[in-house]
């Protein structure tokens, strides 16, 4: 299993993994396609997202695959906090095709993740998941997670929030 960084090459890959996708809104959102915008256009607007242009902080995202050279999971990590980061999304977001899920990938790349947090020079990583999301609670966990209070967004949802220290 590795990182890799989203390009031409993993196109129809990350189409099928969308396909697959088991929710509304992608997670982490910043690897959703939209039907109607060619795969190169995605990637020029995500060049331009991890740049940190408009509202946006400097962040960098990343296929994880096999060695069948399937996407099995999608991670962003963000090289800093803002106000919004803080409470709700964190450091990093990340998300397991549906039929990958419960053989443990979470966990490995949540491991992987926080090794490029360690390079970008981040030692205190906050990590979150809603409320009803056991499995992630458990990742993060897993990677040393310590649950900080939670965050309540105006519409009532429940974000768990755990920092990692490195």
């Amino acid at each position: 299993m590795r990182l890799e960084r989203p390009s031409l090459k993993w196109e129809t890959e990350h189409i099928a993994y969308m396909k697959e996708w088991d929710e509304e809104r992608m997670t982490p959102s910043s690897f959703h396609l939209k039907e109607d915008i060619p795969y190169e256009t995605y990637l020029e607007d995500l060049a331009a997202k991890e740049a940190g242009l408009g509202n946006r902080v400097p962040n960098t995202n990343y296929f994880f695959v096999d060695g069948d050279e399937r996407i099995v999971g999608m991670v962003n990590i963000r090289h800093s906090l803002n106000d919004y980061l803080r409470q709700v999304d964190g450091h990093i977001g990340f998300g397991i095709r549906p039929t990958e899920r419960r053989k443990g990938h979470a966990t490995y790349l949540l491991s992987e993740a926080l090794n490029m947090t360690d390079q970008l020079g981040i030692r205190s990583v906050l990590v979150t998941c809603n409320e009803d999301n056991v499995g992630s609670a458990a990742v993060i966990v897993n990677n040393g997670g310590v649950e900080d209070e939670c965050f309540i967004e105006p519409h009532g949802n429940v974000v768990r929030r755990f920092w990692i220290e490195r």
